[in-house]
């Protein structure tokens, strides 16, 4: 697999040929964005393993590439793609040089967008352009052209917003509960979220389903392995105590990390650019997104 050059520090803009950098989105987006990010890759091949993630929109000047789901399916990247919440790592090509803008989707976003295709679209993509036209081409050029990073991160919350009136809001009370019930401990347990809610296991799984993506218990799994792969990813002393109540034992978090982040834990401690580029960023966040965002 080809790696990236490292990361230079600061932007994403500059002489290095691979750049991310994550913002916070506005205020007024905090319960729709989990961050944005804007990428340059100008030494293609790029090819690396993203873990299992919640759904990204992005925005890319030259579409050359793939994404490889869990189940094997293949979806060639578009102008505007739309990338729905995954199950497990997902294996993302680019041939040419380009650069990408984009931003992750927290539940409520996801449903505010997608509407009751919400669900239908775990482990699968979609071209953009299918629900909103040819302009997705003018955002593009608005985000390329802008002078520096804070005029481009002004166009993408403002884009955001335009996007985001398709359908109703999404009921952020349960998202809250649950976004809680997957950070306060390292092995959330489905019978807590049951409870939490007050509503019954059918009721939850369906509401996962359509906000998450995913049912309780795959979600607890996702969250649990990727908490863990970014922390030995950034070089963190993990609690082994807590890993023990999450994993049964070492080689249950070595095939639970695999399956999720798309390394082991040997791998992950010696992180290639672009996940300690993902990681590390996120990180750097922490107290301006949801913890759920920046531990993961």
């Amino acid at each position: 697999m080809s790696n990236p050059s490292p990361p230079r520090e600061g932007g994403a803009e500059g002489d290095t040929p691979f750049a991310l950098q994550y913002f916070p989105p506005e205020a007024d987006l905090a319960d729709l964005v989990s961050t944005f990010y804007f990428v340059r890759i100008d030494r293609p091949p790029f090819d690396e393993y993203e873990r299992a993630d919640r759904p990204q929109f992005r925005l890319m000047t030259h579409p050359n590439g793939e994404y490889v789901f869990p189940d094997g399916h293949r979806f060639a990247a578009t102008r505007a793609t739309i990338v729905g919440p995954t199950s497990g790592s997902v294996r993302a090509i680019c041939r040419g040089a380009t650069r990408v803008f984009g931003f992750g989707m927290l539940p409520a976003g996801w449903a505010t967008l997608m509407g009751e295709d919400a669900d239908k679209l775990t482990d699968r993509a979609l071209d953009a352009v299918q629900l909103f036209g040819s302009w997705m081409d003018e955002v593009v050029a608005t985000l390329e052209g802008a002078a520096d990073d804070a005029e481009r991160l002004v166009a993408a919350n403002n884009f955001v917003r335009e996007i985001m009136k398709r359908n109703e809001p999404a009921p952020l009370w349960f998202i809250r509960i649950a976004d809680r019930w997957l950070t306060e401990s390292p092995s959330p347990q489905v019978a807590d979220l049951v409870a939490a809610t007050g509503m019954s296991i059918r009721s939850v799984e369906r509401m996962t389903k359509h906000y998450y993506g995913l049912s309780p218990r795959m979600l607890a799994r996702k969250y649990r392995a990727v908490r863990a792969a970014a922390a030995i990813a950034r070089g963190e002393t993990i609690d082994t105590d807590a890993l023990g109540d999450a994993f049964y034992d070492q080689s249950h978090l070595i095939r639970e990390i695999k399956r999720f982040a798309g390394a082991t834990p040997g791998q992950l401690r010696t992180p290639s650019p672009y996940t300690a580029a993902t990681t590390q960023g996120r990180k750097q966040l922490a107290g301006k997104v949801s913890p759920l965002v920046s531990e993961t």
